[in-house]
């Protein structure tokens, strides 16, 4: 009878104490419509901190700034958790995600994944060489359409200067964060071919 009730403790302590993370929350999120709905709803309100950079709707209004709308939330939902760990470097970033809650996190991450983002305007003359080069080097990593998915983010119309100092920054390494697969997918680029990728990025919906 002892051991019994001892298990049963155990068993009720692992039920309450037991809790889902962020992804295994995200998913059960997107897999109730009114869920969502709601979810998208509070992420709005909670992101208005993001704005000043951001955008009030996740689309850049500084060059330099990328846009977070649009993209797969599983993926801004990972790289959240990673300034709040200090595995992705930024102050200011770091700080204000801190003092965001789980359900926060998750949220922000469907707001802004639920946002259209618009195609910016770029020099027609180098999307064509733009595109060959990104179907060659980027495309079994970012998809066909550069949209994405939950490990590598969204490029399709991010801004062009965003672009073009991140890769270049990537072929360089000087960047905060170095990857290897993007050294070696941009090491060959000029600094013309890098120019026509991100037009080709940029004007994309």
């Amino acid at each position: 009878m002892r051991s019994f009730l001892l298990l049963a403790g155990l068993f009720v302590s692992t039920t309450v104490f037991s809790q889902p993370t962020a992804p295994e929350r995200l998913k059960t999120v997107q897999a109730d419509p009114a869920a969502l709905k709601a979810a998208v709803e509070a992420g709005k309100k909670a992101t208005f901190f993001c704005a000043n950079c951001h955008g009030e709707d996740g689309v850049s209004k500084t060059p330099e700034v990328p846009n977070l709308a649009g993209q797969n939330p599983a993926y801004l939902l990972e790289q959240i958790r990673k300034f709040g760990s200090g595995e992705r470097k930024d102050q200011f970033m770091q700080g204000l995600i801190k003092v965001l809650k789980d359900e926060e996190r998750v949220q922000v991450a469907l707001y802004y994944a639920s946002v259209t983002v618009p195609p910016s305007a770029a020099d027609s003359a180098k999307v064509p060489h733009g595109k060959e080069l990104f179907t060659k080097l980027c495309v079994r990593c970012h998809g066909e359409q550069a949209r994405g998915n939950e490990l590598f983010p969204r490029l399709a119309g991010q801004k062009l200067p965003y672009l073009q100092t991140t890769i270049a920054r990537y072929r360089d390494g000087t960047g905060i964060r170095n990857n290897q697969l993007m050294s070696i997918a941009t090491s060959t680029l000029k600094n013309d071919d890098i120019a026509a990728v991100a037009n080709y990025l940029t004007q994309l919906p």
